[in-house]
């Protein structure tokens, strides 16, 4: 049996019993033997209480018999702890007995510690001075050796004398003459100097850069290093200039020879210098900066040579021979795994990119010359209506090819910082594009006598002019189209090549957002010069800011959500607005002709022959007269003339037509047709615009006589049944004039009431009636 369990925390005892009786023989769970089996674990518990009892009375027996021991110990150990803690008091005391002996002899011996330190100092500066005395005094027979080491072993001497020598009152004296005395180790070196560094000698060198790094004159060896060598790369230079090659071949060139001396360099000064990589980096430096002719002046001569067509371009061709060297010199740097001087590169990268900045500030204004003398050679006005039509539709392709070229010109020149003059510039091309367009759309009007068109009993349909001015359209809808696509490519170029120099703590609103900016655009343009080459910052902080905050909006809002050529796009919706009234005005001009002669016809106030007998003939006697039979006749077919025009499966058209807007837009109130369908918007304009005119000239009309009354009203009918055929609704102004005409003499003026008076009067003096 298991009687461990009764130790358990949760024991209980109905599910120990239960536990024991399964865990008992099989037999025991028959009804008869349950009862022996409880029995056999009664009488096993009870042993085992026997068993425990007995344990527990042998434990304490045990327990009684060894406390007196226990007790004994534990006082023995209280004794011994007490003996210990004064043993402790004593030791402290003698402690505190010896510190209060010592203390004044200890103090003693640090005052004499001293004392020896400060004799053992003033002895060594005794020295030293006795040593300057007896090496100024050796130092003229030194001299007379010429040997270079043993003067400069002397002078090095002399000057570690001199440290000690500061409160001395001939001081300064003595300085004086070690730096006179160092000049004449200079001079008397100087030769063996230019002989060494003209002959690449190393061990020279060596000995050399060590005599002057303990003389204290470093940078004077340098200058020498620096002289010999930028005499050997400026006659190369010289020699460049004098020959007949082009001014980009001779820059060519000279960055060859330079990239080529860093490297030769390079590698000599490592064996020599201890900072090698800033000392070529500064013999660049100062090379660039000497060359005879300089730099701004070879770069005037060549961009004046250029002419203002080509000036932009021979910049580019100079500015990209420049930038492969520097991208030379750069990957030349971090060849080696060394920590360069941020302060020499970045003035190295200044020496190399200096002379373009003032061409740089001027790139938009040299831009603008540039687009504008290109756009100046691309035609759009040519003798026929065709060909002009031609041109203003290939001159769409040549115009965006412009302005690519021009944000690519901007990347490569500027690396993004010009883009507000690139802004400017396209700005000004598309100005004079449209200048240009609207140029060439008034001299297809007046070609196609459009305008200030005489009245003409004649009509004639002529649909080549409409034709033409749906080609314009189309050309205008492929400017949105082709618009839209290169604004946001100019959106994204720009952003993600001067996109870097904005700090992601900048903010437009704020100055300290401004400020934040720029401190981290200096940090960040520490870590790579090259790269980070910001020249308008310091030259032009205005444009700057102004770049930042395009920059800011187009990285908040994001490339597709800007508004970089608004004003471009505006002229481009002009342009695309006047292709429409073009177009309209064609196919409006014998309609308009054929109106424009209602004012004059005789007929209105002659008598003809029988108008008494007809003056009481029922209306519908009467036929509609020629001109106006004209008109609806050209209306009925403007639908099969406008369909095939304006439902081609061109997208650009489609787009020009949606954009644009028609003259005659619909009065509120009207039934629309659909408005997807242009053929039906156009054919509402149309009639609209027919409406309009000839209620305008009606009105015009001087008198009429009671027959012409009635055949005016039969002609408006047949105009208004013209329009219900098309679907469309006539206009209340000529439904008014109909019903005034209409109307009894007697009746008039109960018919005129809810009518426009002006209307019901004009209408009333032409037919002679008081009102």
């Amino acid at each position: 049996m298991d009687f461990s369990r009764f130790l358990a925390e949760d024991f209980d005892v109905k599910e120990w019993i239960n536990a024991a009786f399964r865990a008992g023989p099989k037999e025991a769970a028959a009804a008869g033997k349950a009862d022996g089996h409880a029995a056999t674990l009664v009488m096993k518990l009870q042993l085992f209480i026997q068993e425990v009892n007995h344990a527990v009375e042998e434990t304490s027996h045990q327990a009684l018999q060894n406390m007196p021991k226990v007790l004994r110990d534990v006082e023995a150990l209280k004794q011994e702890a007490s003996f210990l803690k004064e043993q402790m008091i004593l030791v402290k005391e003698d402690i505190r007995k010896f510190e209060e002996d010592t203390s004044q002899s200890m103090r003693v011996l640090v005052e004499i510690d001293q004392v020896k330190s400060r004799m053992q100092l003033a002895a060594e500066a005794l020295q030293e001075a006795d040593k300057w005395t007896s090496l100024s005094a050796d130092i003229e027979e030194t001299f007379k050796t010429q040997d270079v080491a043993v003067i400069s072993a002397k002078l090095t001497g002399m000057q570690n004398s001199l440290v000690m020598l500061v409160d001395t009152p001939d001081y300064s004296e003595k300085c004086v003459h070690l730096e006179a005395l160092k000049n004449r180790l200079e001079a008397l070196a100087s030769p063996q100097i230019v002989a060494a560094f003209t002959s690449q000698s190393v061990d020279q060198s060596r000995v050399f850069v060590k005599v002057f790094t303990e003389i204290d004159r470093m940078p004077q060896l340098l200058a020498y290093y620096y002289k010999c060598h930028k005499a050997q790369l400026l006659a190369a230079w010289q020699e460049l200039c004098q020959s007949d090659q082009a001014l980009d071949r001779q820059l060519t060139g000279l960055y060859e020879a330079l990239l080529g001396a860093w490297h030769t360099q390079i590698q000599w000064a490592a064996q020599v210098f201890r900072n090698p990589h800033e000392v070529v980096t500064v013999l660049l430096i100062q090379t660039l900066g000497d060359l005879a002719p300089s730099m701004p002046t070879c770069l005037h001569s060549g961009v004046e040579r250029a002419g203002p067509e080509l000036e932009l371009s021979a910049l580019l061709e100079l500015y990209t021979a420049t930038t492969h060297f520097a991208k030379g010199l750069e990957r030349a740097l971090l060849s080696h795994s060394h920590e360069p001087n941020l302060v020499k590169v970045t003035e190295l990268v200044d020496a190399v990119y200096g002379p373009y900045i003032p061409y740089q500030l001027k790139y938009g204004d040299m831009e603008t010359r540039n687009l504008l003398i290109q756009l100046s050679a691309v035609p759009l006005e040519r003798g026929e209506v065709l060909d002009c039509v031609q041109e203003l539709g290939h001159s769409v392709g040549k115009l965006f090819g412009l302005a690519s070229a021009a944000v690519d010109r901007c990347v490569t020149f500027t690396n993004g910082l010009g883009a507000c003059g690139l802004l400017a510039a396209l700005k000004s091309l598309f100005a004079k594009y449209a200048s240009d367009f609207t140029s060439a759309l008034q001299a297809v009007r007046r070609k196609c006598k459009l305008d200030g068109a005489a009245p003409t009993a004649l009509f004639q349909e002529d649909w080549a002019a409409f034709q033409s001015s749906i080609r314009i359209i189309a050309a205008c809808g492929e400017l949105l189209r082709r618009c839209g696509d290169f604004e946001q490519q100019l959106a994204n170029r720009i952003l993600s090549t001067a996109g870097k120099y904005l700090s992601d703590a900048y903010s437009p609103r704020s100055l300290p957002g401004l400020q934040d900016g720029t401190w981290t655009d200096r940090k960040a343009s520490a870590k790579n010069p090259w790269q980070e080459h910001n020249y308008l910052q310091k030259e032009n902080p205005a444009e700057y800011t102004s770049l930042m905050e395009i920059l800011y909006t187009l990285k908040e809002k994001g490339p597709s959500n800007h508004a970089l050529l608004s004003a471009s796009r505006t002229a481009l919706m002009r342009l695309n607005q006047q292709a429409h009234q073009l177009a309209f005005d064609a196919v409006f001009l014998c309609i308009r002709q054929q109106l424009l002669l209602v004012p004059r016809m005789e007929s209105w106030s002659t008598a003809g022959i029988g108008e008494t007998l007809t003056d009481d003939l029922p209306t519908f006697s009467l036929t509609p007269l020629e001109y106006i039979s004209n008109i609806g006749q050209y209306v009925m077919s403007l639908p099969l003339h406008l369909e095939p025009f304006v439902t081609q499966e061109d997208s650009a058209l489609e787009l020009a037509l949606h954009a644009g807007k028609l003259p005659f837009p619909p009065e509120q109130g009207d039934e629309l047709p659909e408005l997807d369908n242009m053929a039906d918007s156009w054919l509402g304009s149309i009639a609209r615009a027919t409406m309009q005119t000839y209620c305008d000239v009606i009105l015009q009309i001087p008198e009429l006589t009671p027959h012409s009354t009635k055949q005016l009203a039969t002609d408006i009918d047949y105009l208004t049944n013209v329009m219900d055929a098309l679907g469309l609704q006539p206009s209340r102004p000529l439904q008014h004039i109909g019903t005034l005409l209409k109307a009894k003499p007697e009746d008039y003026r109960q018919v005129s009431k809810g009518l426009p008076r002006r209307l019901a009067a004009t209408v009333a003096a032409m037919r002679g009636m008081d009102y």
